[in-house]
């Protein structure tokens, strides 16, 4: 069966980075660096209202030469970022953040933020799930062969 959101979110550290709107970019640059992460959710009152990537901050901010100290990150965010649930397909999500240009999609289940996976994470996780595919066939070929053969 092909691997789902659900599936990614599994392997991953359930740890959200957030900030809300009203915080400074700082902020966010701070938790990226902390957390080697390079997007952080905006969050208001339980909801997710945005998504800050390093482009947006390198791009809004650096390079216009503001100050990260200065600037809000609701001035910078993407607003209503395209999110996805536990049971989206992973080649769908791949698909999408090839369509739309995304590196990053928020998982929300029940209206919920439940956590983020990148492209990276789909990419590892297609991988494996391909690679484990490739095993079973290998090993079924040669079961199949040396029954034949005997």
């Amino acid at each position: 069966m092909p691997n789902t959101v659900k599936d990614c979110l599994a392997n991953k550290s359930n740890a959200l980075v957030w900030v809300s709107s009203t915080d400074y970019v700082e902020k966010v640059l701070k938790l990226m660096r902390d957390n080697l992460v390079r997007s952080v959710l905006v969050i208001d009152s339980g909801d997710l209202v945005g998504i800050v990537s390093q482009g947006d901050c390198a791009i809004k901010v650096l390079l216009p030469g503001l100050l990260a100290n200065k600037v809000l990150v609701k001035d910078v965010m993407t607003i209503n970022p395209i999110s996805v649930g536990y049971k989206d397909l992973l080649s769908d999500c791949m698909e999408l953040m090839t369509s739309k240009r995304i590196r990053h999609l928020p998982v929300l289940e029940e209206g919920k933020v439940r956590g983020v996976i990148s492209v990276g994470d789909v990419v590892k996780d297609t991988l494996e799930f391909h690679v484990r595919d490739i095993q079973f066939l290998e090993r079924y070929i040669k079961a199949w062969d040396s029954s034949v053969n005997t």
